[in-house]
C-alpha cells in the first residue's frame, strides 16, 4: 500500500483524552486515514518534511463530534410542525406525514440534506433511529459520513414493515447489508416502551446479545409517558424494561428527563448510557434530564440533536453550549456542567455509547483522523483565555473551516469538497412544495 502522510497543525489541539488538555502548537501526523503521531509542529516538520502540510494557525483542532441520536431523514420535515407538545406533534402532524410521504426517494433526499449539514457543523458520526436504514446507510458511506442505523421495531405498521416479524427480518437483511460498508454500523432501534410491547423487547434482548450492537430507545422522554405506563402495567417504563433484561451496557437511553434519584442509581448500577437531547427536550416542553446527577453517579452520558423536525437544526456545537446552560441551572450549580465535559458528551462519551471508543471520539495514536477545525480568530471568540470555553460558549458552526473523516478532507474552507449543494437545495425545495401541497389536499 502506498502511504500518505500529511501533518495537520493547529495553534490549540484539544485530545479530549486526557481529559480537559490543550496543547499549543501541535500537530496530527495522519497516515493512511489513522493517527500516526501527536507532535509539536516544530518536531513534526522536522521529522516528516515531506509530508503535506495542512496550517491551521488561528484554529482549534478537535475530534469529530458524534450526534448520539438522529432521525436523519426528517430534515425534511423541518418546520411543519412548531410550538406543540410532543404527542400532539407526533399524532396530529408528525405520524400523518410519515405515512403520506416517507418513502425510499424521500429517506435519500431527507438524509443527503441532513449529512451534509451535519458535516458543515462539524460532525463525523451520527447515530440515526428511522425507516429505511439501509438507505440511509448506503446515503452515508456514498457522502463520506460514519453512521450507526437503527434496525427499527415497533408494534404497528409504517412505510418500512408491517409488524414486528417483518421489522427484524428487514432488520437482518440490513444488518447483514451494513456489514459490507466501511463507515457504517448497525444498532438494534426499538421506538419506545410505549410503541413495543414485551414479546418484540425481549426479541430486542436477544438479537443485541448475538449480534452485539447497542440497543437505541427513547426511554422516559416526558411526564406523560411514564404516567400512562403506570397507569397502564402499575410499572414506570424503566422499571419494565429492567424485568425485561434490557438495562444493560448496551442500552443507549435517549431523553431521559423523568427519572428519580433511585433511576439515577439505577442507570449507573446497570451501565446504560444516556443521550442527552436538550435543545429538543426544551422545545417540545419535554422536560430536563437530570445531567449532572446521572454523571456524579458514574453513568455514560453523551449528546444527541434529535431530529430537524424537533430542534430545529443539528448543531452539535449549540448542543453543548445548551446543555452547559441547562445542567447549572436544573442542578443550581454553576460547575455542574464544565465546558470540557460538554465536550466529552459530544465526542468520546458518543464513542463509548456507541462501542466504538477504540477508534474515535478522541484524538489518540491509533485512532481515525476523525477531526474538526474552528477558527477562533473571529470577534465572537476573541481573546482566547481557554479555547474549549470559547468553543462550547461562544463559537458557532460557522467558525467550522475544515472536517475530516477517516483522514479524507469533507470539508474544506468551509465548503463540502465532495457534494453538490445547490442539487441539496433544489431537492429540498421541491419535497417543501409537495409537502406544502399536500397538506391542503
Amino acid at each position: 500500500m502506498q502511504t500518505s502522510l500529511t501533518i495537520i497543525s493547529a495553534r490549540w489541539l484539544i485530545p479530549v483524552v486526557p481529559r480537559d488538555t490543550v496543547l499549543k502548537n501541535h500537530s496530527v501526523i495522519v497516515e493512511n486515514g489513522a493517527i500516526l503521531a501527536i507532535l509539536p509542529t516544530d518536531k513534526a516538520l522536522q521529522k516528516y518534511p515531506n509530508a503535506e502540510h495542512i496550517e491551521r494557525g488561528s484554529h482549534a483542532l478537535i475530534p469529530g463530534l458524534i450526534n448520539a441520536h438522529t432521525h436523519a431523514a426528517m430534515s425534511l420535515f423541518r418546520g411543519i410542525a412548531d410550538d406543540v407538545p410532543l404527542m400532539e406533534w407526533l399524532e396530529g402532524h408528525i405520524w400523518p406525514a410519515e405515512a403520506k410521504w416517507v418513502n425510499a426517494e424521500f429517506m435519500r433526499d431527507g438524509a443527503q440534506l441532513a449529512i451534509a449539514e451535519m458535516l458543515l457543523s462539524g460532525t463525523t458520526c451520527f447515530n440515526d433511529m428511522y425507516f429505511y436504514p439501509d438507505i440511509v446507510a448506503r446515503t452515508a458511506q456514498d457522502m463520506g459520513m460514519r453512521a450507526f442505523v437503527g434496525m427499527i421495531v415497533l408494534d404497528f405498521p409504517s412505510a418500512w414493515a408491517s409488524g414486528p416479524d417483518e421489522y427484524f427480518s428487514k432488520g437482518m437483511a440490513v444488518h447483514d447489508e451494513v456489514r459490507s460498508l466501511s463507515r457504517v454500523n448497525t444498532t438494534i432501534a426499538p421506538h419506545a416502551p410505549y410503541t413495543v410491547s414485551d414479546a418484540p423487547l425481549e426479541t430486542v434482548r436477544t438479537y443485541a446479545d448475538e449480534l452485539y450492537v447497542p440497543i437505541h430507545m427513547h426511554i422516559h422522554e416526558t411526564a406523560n409517558e411514564v404516567t400512562s405506563a403506570v397507569n397502564a402495567s402499575g410499572l414506570r417504563p424503566l422499571a419494565r424494561l429492567h424485568q425485561l433484561g434490557l438495562l444493560n451496557p448496551r442500552m443507549m437511553a435517549v431523553h431521559m428527563t423523568q427519572l428519580t434519584q433511585d433511576e439515577v442509581r439505577l442507570s449507573a448500577e446497570q451501565g446504560i448510557h444516556v443521550v442527552h437531547c436538550p435543545e429538543s427536550n426544551l422545545k417540545l416542553a419535554s422536560g430536563h434530564c437530570p445531567v449532572a446527577d446521572l454523571l456524579k453517579a458514574g453513568t455514560n452520558v453523551c449528546l444527541g440533536t434529535d431530529s430537524a423536525s424537533s430542534n430545529n437544526d443539528l448543531d452539535m456545537l449549540s448542543e453543548m453550549r445548551t446543555a452547559c446552560l441547562i445542567a447549572k441551572t436544573t442542578a443550581n450549580d454553576a460547575q455542574a456542567l464544565p465546558a470540557w465535559q460538554a465536550l466529552e458528551m459530544a465526542t468520546i462519551n458518543g464513542a463509548k455509547a456507541l462501542n466504538i471508543q477504540d477508534e474515535i471520539g478522541s484524538i489518540e495514536v491509533g485512532k481515525s483522523a476523525d477531526l474538526v477545525a474552528i477558527d477562533l480568530n473571529h470577534l465572537s471568540t476573541q481573546p482566547v483565555y481557554n479555547p474549549v470555553s470559547q468553543i462550547v460558549y461562544s463559537a458557532s458552526r460557522e467558525q467550522i473551516t475544515d472536517v475530516w473523516v477517516q483522514g479524507q478532507s469533507r470539508v474544506s474552507n468551509k465548503r463540502l469538497t465532495n457534494l453538490d449543494v445547490n442539487q441539496l437545495l433544489q431537492n429540498a425545495a421541491n419535497w417543501g412544495e409537495r409537502i406544502s401541497a399536500g397538506q391542503n389536499d
